[in-house]
């Protein structure tokens, strides 16, 4: 059985090189903006230490211990913000140890006050710095940068505390980001459009050898024309290659069957002819043996250049001409008939060489016009496999052509009988009785089959499913 053909978009070349291209692009573009963004931050948050480390030993230098043991200075760190109450931008020094307890602090801090983290928590490193968050009265989020000094000869220990607003990180974090995600969701939507627009273009060839291949098919051209891509290319020479190879099979099958029926033809010829001279039983004998070894190699030579060219896709034949031609025929050589023809606007071809199609056609009408009274009726319509019963094969549509007459028909018992080579049900009609065996054969060969039944019209009814050529 010949595989299943799929339309889907899931099966879609195009689509899945687009989807993955798609995919790839998003996720790289997400995973480089997470990475940047937190690199960003990385950097962000060191400048920050780094900066309130520098501010801390620029207010380690400014503030000393004054003569009445009192901490002494102003440091000028060059920042607005240690001026600005509740700015979280503080600077803090306290005596903790060997003298009287005091305090210095910006004018930020405006008598608030901010937390110490417990050493046990935070130790100090091994430059006696420590670095932690903390929050202000206010519950302002602020990052400490802390150390201990010895100031006075006496042993005095101070604490030096200076702290910097974690909101204005976050947020300069923030607005990068946002500036960071705006850009690369522009460039992601234009490397999207650039990516399909690219692959779209780079496909293109493989969509000019998809219509190639339906004007071959459709019998306009007999080869895939053109150039290609160095990539494709080796596969539209195997493809041409394929279509002439088979076309020269089939050239050597014609040959071949037409070099064997001539070498046939004269010693069949000399066997009829010597028989006249022969006695008559003798005559009759040899006669008979002739003309039945003339039928049989006619019949498999046909069957022969029917195999060859089965499968072949340039084999197709115009139903609509065809049949208009041979009715045509008919009703010249039976005027006393009368031929209806029931044929729609749009008919497939049918996959069958046209000498077949008008031999089986032509056996069907003559036998019709042999019995009809005075009416023969041809009715062609598409069928599916899912409406017979006796469907196996592909292709997956079939044309019925229905011929029908208002002759005398045959009883049921007799349409098997008439079936058989060379039977005839019916002395007193002219003809050897191979037509209705011929067209069982022919329509055999080609995969379809021959029904015969009583017609509306009373007589009898040849109903003909034949293949249809692909589109």
């Amino acid at each position: 059985m010949a595989p299943e053909r799929s339309t889907g978009q899931s099966r879609s070349l195009t689509a899945r090189v687009l989807t993955i291209a798609s995919l790839w692009a998003v996720i790289a573009l997400f995973v480089v903006a997470v990475l940047i963004s937190t690199l960003y931050r990385n950097g962000v948050e060191r400048s920050f230490r780094e900066l309130l480390r520098a501010q801390l030993y620029n207010v380690i230098n400014s503030v000393s211990l004054g003569e009445a043991g009192r901490l002494d200075g102003t440091p000028q760190l060059g920042d607005l913000r240690f001026t600005q109450p509740g700015s979280g931008w503080y600077w803090i020094v306290d005596i903790i140890e060997g003298g009287q307890a005091d305090r210095a602090s910006s004018v930020s801090l405006s008598g608030q006050n901010v937390a110490i983290a417990d050493v046990a928590e935070v130790p100090f490193n091994s430059r006696y710095e420590r670095v932690y968050s903390s929050k202000d009265s206010n519950g302002r989020s602020v990052l400490v940068s802390e150390t201990e000094v010895l100031l006075g000869d006496q042993g005095e220990v101070a604490r030096f505390r200076v702290t910097g607003n974690q909101a204005d990180v976050d947020t300069d974090v923030s607005a990068f980001s946002r500036q960071l995600y705006l850009f690369l969701a522009v460039f992601g939507i234009g490397s999207l459009l650039v990516n399909a627009i690219a692959i779209l273009f780079g496909l293109r060839p493989l969509d000019r050898i998809r219509r190639s291949l339906e004007q071959i098919r459709g019998g306009k051209t007999d080869a895939l024309e053109g150039s290609f891509p160095r990539e494709i290319a080796p596969l539209t020479d195997e493809v041409n290659a394929l279509i002439d190879n088979n076309r020269r099979v089939v050239e050597r099958a014609r040959m071949q069957v037409g070099n064997l029926a001539h070498s046939l033809k004269t010693p069949i010829a000399v066997l009829l002819n010597e028989s006249r001279n022969m006695a008559p039983e003798q005559a009759r004998l040899v006669g008979e043996q002739a003309t039945a070894m003339q039928n049989q190699v006619q019949h498999y030579l046909d069957r022969a250049r029917i195999a060859s060219q089965q499968n072949s896709i340039l084999v197709r034949t115009d139903t609509t001409q065809t049949l208009q031609r041979l009715v045509r025929v008919m009703e010249r050589l039976n005027r006393d008939l009368q031929y209806e023809l029931d044929i729609p606007v749009t008919v497939p071809d049918l996959a069958m060489e046209q000498h077949d199609v008008e031999e089986l056609l032509g056996n069907v009408l003559e036998n019709a016009g042999k019995w009809a009274a005075d009416s023969i009726r041809i009715t062609v319509k598409t069928i599916n496999n899912g409406e017979l019963a006796d469907a196996k094969e592909q292709p997956q549509v079939w044309l019925e052509i229905s011929v029908e007459d208002n002759g005398p028909g045959m009883p049921d018992d007799q349409i098997a009988e008439a079936m058989k080579r060379g039977r005839r049900l019916d002395e007193s009609k002219p003809g050897t009785g191979l037509g209705l065996s011929i067209i069982k054969e022919i329509t055999g060969e080609y995969k379809g089959s021959v029904v015969l039944d009583r017609s509306q019209m009373g007589g009898l009814r040849v109903r003909l499913k034949l293949p249809v050529a692909v589109r």
